[in-house]
């Protein structure tokens, strides 16, 4: 089922807005119940002394892109933080686009994990990873009635 689209609206404010977010220019590009796909291009400020990016920059675009799929999973009250994260490098970055995926694979009560791919413009494999975060906070109830 599609996202509402005030809370898709809403979650592409907070990308746009994010301090950290603008200073790798990570940008939201698609959004969806358990889905989403972000972007962040290739800059010097983000290589290692060897010239490719540094690893701690692809999982940053991972992590972001996990965090806002899940982030469609929760209720209104609620957040997800990140808890455990493995990520796989399988290939070095030094022109271009990083294209991060993420997709929900399991939600429960207080928990919830997603499956996450980086890639290239063209569709090469960059890294390929999990992350379990978890449910914070207490959903809205309404109508002053605890759902």
């Amino acid at each position: 089922m599609p996202i509402k689209e005030s809370y898709e609206s809403a979650l592409r404010r907070v990308a746009e807005s994010a301090p950290y977010y603008q200073l790798l220019q990570i940008s939201l590009e698609e959004i969806d119940t358990g889905f989403a796909r972000f972007r962040m291009p290739f800059r010097k400020e983000l290589t290692q002394p060897d010239g490719i990016v540094h690893g701690g920059a692809i999982a940053s675009l991972a992590d972001t892109t996990v965090a806002f799929a899940l982030m469609t999973l929760v209720q209104p009250g609620e957040k997800v933080a990140t808890v455990e994260f493995k990520i796989n490098f399988f290939s070095t970055v030094t022109s271009g686009e990083m294209i991060g995926e993420a997709r929900a694979v399991y939600r429960g009560n207080r928990l919830v994990v997603a499956d996450m791919e980086v890639k290239d413009e063209n569709g090469k494999l960059i890294a390929k990873g999990m992350a379990t975060c978890a449910i914070l906070g207490t959903p809205k109830s309404k109508g002053g009635v605890k759902s």
